[in-house]
């Protein structure tokens, strides 16, 4: 559905976005991860047509959206970080301003603008102006809005920034019933951990894409497969014998003292192997006259994996 090969910018002689090559699918929940500044707003406005490219090329739909015509349009939505709608407008005035500019007929209209109102759980404040809203209803209003239309396609550029985080993961919900109605959302957000409600995650940094991969695709890369925790007693310094050892299983890349509440010395391995279920049995051998306290299986957070992609 989405094809960016080569893909660059700059604004005046300083590059934004570096080579870009990118494939999103049909019915997925796409995430482009990074910091504020990374180049997500730039590089959602070329897919989607809002900006020419300096270098490389796109396809959206199998067309560039810079020749896209009204047909073109009218299968994507786009929600873009600030409020761009009429505040003077009450909430239902301004949908259904929004469907009559895809072309929606006064029956359809009707019908679309009292459904996504009831989707983004605003049809109760359709009354109501938007500049009397809060900050999050307005963005849920900017969702109802490009929705109003049934677009294949929708790009919502940082839905979730400075939200609390109930109102971020009501987004999230979102976001999961639309793709499980067949749509496809391209999503960027600077919140590292929203990586995990993703299907595939882009993580952009520095103006190019340091990886593109599934959620657990990109946390086997980061730490070279899975990750387990061990609890042995005793301080680190005694332990060289069962280290070896479980160096036979997997990669040891963490040794850490602790202090139980009884005060008793005890040591925690992180140990990275390719598969943790075929590989505690083998940890257990490996460990044997060592008195193991606690095994773990550990997902590392993404931001930790955010971390080591970045710095490769």
């Amino acid at each position: 559905m989405i094809e960016a090969e080569g893909l660059g910018m700059s604004f005046g002689g300083e590059e934004v976005l570096g080579e870009i090559y990118l494939s999103v699918g049909e019915g997925e929940i796409f995430g482009l991860i990074g910091p504020s500044g990374a180049g997500k707003s730039t590089l959602t406005r070329l897919l989607t047509g809002y900006l020419r490219p300096s270098r490389g090329s796109v396809r959206v739909f199998g067309r560039d959206p810079c020749a896209f015509g009204a047909a073109d349009r009218r299968r994507i939505g786009f929600m873009p970080q600030g409020f761009v709608l009429y505040g003077g407008l009450s909430v239902r005035q301004n949908v259904n301003f929004a469907a009559g500019l895809y072309g929606l007929r006064l029956g359809e209209r009707r019908r679309r603008v009292r459904e996504v109102l009831e989707f983004t759980e605003l049809w109760k404040d359709r009354r109501k102006a938007a500049s009397r809203l809060s900050g999050g209803m307005q963005r849920r209003l900017q969702l109802a809005a490009a929705l109003v239309h049934e677009p294949q396609l929708l790009f919502v550029d940082e839905p979730t920034a400075n939200l609390d985080p109930i109102l971020r993961r009501k987004f999230w919900e979102g976001f999961e019933v639309l793709r499980d109605m067949g749509r496809t959302i391209f999503v960027t957000t600077q919140y590292v951990g929203e990586a995990e409600l993703c299907d595939r995650v882009g993580l952009l940094s520095g103006g190019g894409l340091a990886a593109v991969g599934t959620p657990e695709e990109l946390r086997r890369r980061a730490f070279g497969g899975e990750a387990m925790e061990l609890t042995l007693a005793g301080e680190p310094g005694r332990l060289g014998r069962h280290l070896d050892a479980l160096e036979g299983v997997g990669h040891v890349v963490e040794v850490r003292e602790e202090r139980p509440g009884d005060g008793a010395a005890a040591s925690t391995v992180r140990l990275v192997v390719e598969d943790a279920d075929t590989a505690l049995p083998r940890a257990f051998e490996a460990l044997r006259g060592a008195e193991v306290l606690s095994a773990d299986l550990i997902h590392p957070s993404f931001d930790e994996v955010f971390v080591r992609l970045v710095r490769g």
